[in-house]
């Protein structure tokens, strides 16, 4: 793949050809960007909304209600994913603004648990991060689809660590999973970045850039949002 995208670049050989080849992906790593910033803001807007009232965070929480919340965005990813080319462009980006304000319900937890400070703080972490490895993705000449195949298998390991956490609850596999999982988030930021500008080398001409950026920003909202709560996990005060 990523000698396709190499090639589709050295086919824009005249000046003119690259020069409105790069500008197109600029301005489709922007919208992808903007994309996906818009989707943690309602994000976090609907948690701390759901946090600080009382009548939301009650019923949810504190009871069976919460196994939903908690699963629905998986229902979401599943169908984002799987019925991506069926889908039309308004139905995908609707569906990607829903499930990032379940996201949000979902987070809502968070606000409950940590410290005010504490998330702000890691948040801000959080976006350094991934701001230089997605720079560094986007930048690099270096091939990192092999690398991709080992983070994608720590991703695995890390879903099935986290499954049977919850029977468990050990604090130790909580801590190790914590740990594990900033390196594979951390790594898949670059990695997915890189993928992003190759999808659009592959189809440079062709009218699907609004879907391709809808789930470009999704590939990145997940990485943010996982990394954002392993760092959270790791040196978060808790209330």
């Amino acid at each position: 793949m990523f000698n396709e995208f190499t090639n589709r670049v050295s086919a824009a050989s005249r000046p003119a050809d690259r020069a409105v080849f790069d500008e197109g992906l600029r301005r489709h790593m922007l919208r992808v960007y903007n994309f996906m910033m818009l989707g943690l803001a309602l994000t976090g807007l609907v948690a701390a909304g759901v946090a600080s009232t009382p009548a939301l965070y009650g019923p949810i929480f504190g009871t069976p209600l919460k196994w939903v919340v908690m699963l629905a965005p998986l229902a979401f990813i599943m169908v984002l994913s799987w019925r991506f080319d069926r889908l039309s462009t308004s139905a995908l980006q609707g569906l990607f603004w829903a499930f990032c304000g379940v996201m949000g319900l979902s987070m809502a937890s968070i606000f409950l648990v940590f410290t005010g400070a504490s998330v702000a703080r890691v948040f801000f972490i959080t976006s350094a991060m991934f701001a230089a490895m997605s720079l560094w993705g986007y930048t690099t000449k270096t091939d990192l689809s092999k690398m991709g195949s080992f983070l994608i298998m720590g991703l695995i390991g890390i879903m099935i660590a986290s499954l049977v956490n919850i029977f468990v609850g050990s604090s130790m596999i909580q801590f190790v999973v914590s740990v594990i999982g900033v390196v594979v988030f951390t790594g898949l930021t670059a990695y997915d970045t890189q993928n992003i500008k190759q999808s659009y080398a592959e189809h440079y001409g062709e009218d699907t850039n609004t879907k391709l950026a809808v789930m470009g920003a999704l590939s990145l909202y997940l990485n943010f949002i996982n990394l954002f709560q392993m760092l959270l996990n790791l040196t978060g005060e808790r209330e």
